[in-house]
């Protein structure tokens, strides 16, 4: 069963932002957490997921339930939980550490009141993360996420792995992860743009896991090939070739054809603005935003 038939009554579509694209205001102080709740809200995001990058929720039951209070207060959702993870670790008892640590972290999720949880699943080096390497490390990968999994769905929690990372970011090895897993609470949180940093076409890419996506990110890229370095203002991919990043809707994704791919899949859950460009991070998130519902209101 999807995760559409699972939870479509209780998640209809909505269009909200990610914490992280507000984190250089959080980090530099010029924000709270707190602040980003309200900010969204008044920005016209309907719910917003939490990324605890510049604070932390670790022993913090006060600030857990200030975020939930002034989510109500701003009359917005709180979507989901997202935070790092790496179940590739150098023996057994820090592998069974991670998994403990991620399962503790699912109990924040449960606090905050959402039904979402994205982790991250495994990391290597460009050089080494290659087929061969996936196909050795996966079922292991996989029995970590079936338990933390299996731990979130006596919550109601449906957790994913988000493509990123350069390891699991290919559409193909996503769909092979979540399949292993074998959960139906166990999905991808699709983010359009990194697809790019795998060398994928972000349409292409988004028609083939839509269907097992439980959250779905907007991000943007500009993309530059390897022949024309733009200097500090790209980093490479996979391919030498470069990203920078961009508000949603001015970058080079084909961000009309992706949303209507959306649109037509029937997927009805949270869409998330995540920006990661050069400009202020409120400017490229306010802009985002703004771009995101009149393009899929154009599809």
């Amino acid at each position: 069963m999807g995760i559409q038939a699972l939870y479509a009554k209780e998640v209809p579509m909505k269009l909200g932002l990610s914490s992280y694209s507000l984190s250089r205001a959080i980090k530099a102080g010029e924000m709270t957490i707190l602040d980003a709740v309200r900010w969204t809200a008044e920005h016209g995001g309907e719910h917003i997921e939490i990324v605890p990058i510049g604070f932390t929720l670790d022993d913090q039951p006060r600030l857990i339930e200030a975020i939930r209070r002034q989510a109500e207060e701003a009359g917005i959702e709180l979507s989901n939980y997202a935070i790092a993870a790496n179940f590739i670790q150098p023996d057994e008892a820090s592998y069974e550490a991670e998994i403990a640590r991620v399962q503790k972290q699912v109990d924040i999720a449960r606090d905050l009141g959402v039904r979402l949880m994205r982790h991250d699943v495994a990391s290597r080096p460009i050089p080494e993360a290659t087929l061969t390497r996936f196909h050795a490390d996966l079922e292991k990968l996989a029995e970590a996420c079936r338990r933390v999994a299996d731990y979130a769905a006596s919550f109601g929690i449906v957790t994913s792995v988000e493509n990123h990372g350069y390891y699991i970011q290919a559409s193909d090895r996503v769909q092979e992860l979540v399949h292993a897993v074998g959960r139906d609470n166990f999905r991808t949180t699709l983010d359009i743009g990194n697809f790019m940093c795998a060398d994928e076409d972000s349409v292409i890419a988004t028609k083939k896991n839509i269907g097992i996506a439980s959250m779905v990110h907007l991000k943007d890229f500009y993309l530059r090939p390897a022949h024309r370095d733009p200097g500090k203002a790209g980093s490479a991919r996979r391919a030498a070739n470069f990203l920078r990043g961009a508000i949603v809707g001015q970058g080079d994704i084909d961000m009309w054809s992706v949303l209507r791919t959306i649109k037509e899949s029937g997927y009805d859950g949270y869409i998330s603005v995540e920006f990661e460009g050069l400009e202020p991070c409120t400017f490229g998130s306010s802009a985002g935003l703004g771009n995101a519902r009149r393009i899929w209101n154009e599809v």
